[in-house]
């Protein structure tokens, strides 16, 4: 990503949410953004994703390459096809992300045949592989 700029224009003015941001990420890196409310933090990942469309209101400049597209001039099909096994966001609702009613190994399972195009069988043994690895102790007790 270099000099990511996101411009909102409203009825009292110009706000500046992303203004500048520039970062770089190899393979297999995870990245978390931290800073007070109402520091860009939710805009940034949504302008980075794609999210946030480029009208009449809003203005994104600057550039975002994952896996060597240009989120901004791929069709949002296609920029779909990104989320998940190259990008993806936490959202800091988790009610607005997670259903309640629906079990944990559901999610996971969902976004695993959505993203990776896994079978039933294959996401559901994928899944309970990584809810094994989330749950192992990473230091020892004794």
């Amino acid at each position: 990503m270099d000099d990511l700029h996101t411009v909102f224009t409203t009825p009292h003015g110009v706000m500046r949410a992303v203004d500048g941001v520039s970062l770089s990420l190899r393979a297999g890196e995870t990245l978390g953004i931290v800073g007070e409310s109402g520091s860009g933090k939710s805009v940034l990942g949504r302008t980075i994703m794609g999210l946030i469309a480029d009208n009449a209101t809003t203005s994104i400049a600057g550039s975002v390459r994952i896996g060597g597209h240009d989120i901004h001039a791929l069709k949002a099909r296609a920029r779909r096809q990104l989320w998940g096994p190259e990008v993806s966001m936490v959202f800091r609702d988790p009610m607005t992300s997670l259903n309640p009613v629906k079990r944990v190994g559901t999610h996971i399972t969902e976004a695993l045949r959505l993203h990776l195009g896994l079978g039933r069988k294959d996401a559901y043994e994928r899944a309970v592989d990584l809810l094994r690895q989330s749950s192992s102790p990473s230091r020892s007790d004794g």
